[in-house]
């Protein structure tokens, strides 16, 4: 597991033991940011179910202005910290212990959301579901959300919509975005 391009290019990441945290395979994470490589400089992303946090480190390496990484798992935590450390962005990074289905009620903001939950836990629908009621996307925000690719996502209503899926195997990219009021 590394950071595939920007300022810490080539960095390898403290990876998981055991099974509990399914990291993002380098290929489709490649993919993901090359979709999305021209909305990430200077935005604020949320990196919810972060496990190790290499998609959010990835947007700052990439020039993300601010990456709020939450996961509940003690373990996870150390390790997305571990790993914001070894990049040198401590101060571009808030790492938070918490319920994510919690946190998004919190009020904040967001340009960019990773949603890359435990697969079969029915957690992505429920946090699409969640983002859209609270609305913390910004306008022209964007929503990633990493799948099985037998998975059905839920559509979205104004302002947001439903957009592309990129296949990779047994994994598909769904991008979600909000429109301009």
């Amino acid at each position: 597991m590394r950071v595939v391009s920007g300022t810490v290019r080539g960095r390898k990441l403290k990876e998981p033991a055991g099974s509990k945290i399914r990291p993002t395979t380098d290929m489709v994470k490649e993919s993901l940011f090359n979709i999305i490589q021209f909305d990430i400089e200077g935005r604020r992303v949320l990196d919810l179910f972060a496990g190790t946090g290499q998609l959010g480190i990835e947007a700052l390496s990439r020039g993300a202005a601010h990456v709020t990484f939450v996961d509940e798992a003690a373990a996870a935590i150390e390790l997305i910290w571990h790993n914001v450390r070894l990049c040198g962005f401590e101060k571009a990074a808030d790492v938070i212990r918490g319920d994510s289905m919690s946190y998004l009620r919190s009020q904040n903001k967001y340009d960019i959301i990773f949603l890359d939950p435990p697969y079969d836990t029915g957690l992505l629908d429920k946090a699409l579901r969640n983002i859209f009621e609270f609305d913390i996307m910004r306008e022209n925000g964007i929503i990633i959300c990493e799948s099985m690719a037998n998975s059905v996502l839920p559509d979205a209503s104004l302002p947001y919509y439903k957009g592309k899926e990129y296949k990779y195997g047994k994994v598909v990219i769904t991008i979600y975005g909000r429109n301009s009021d």
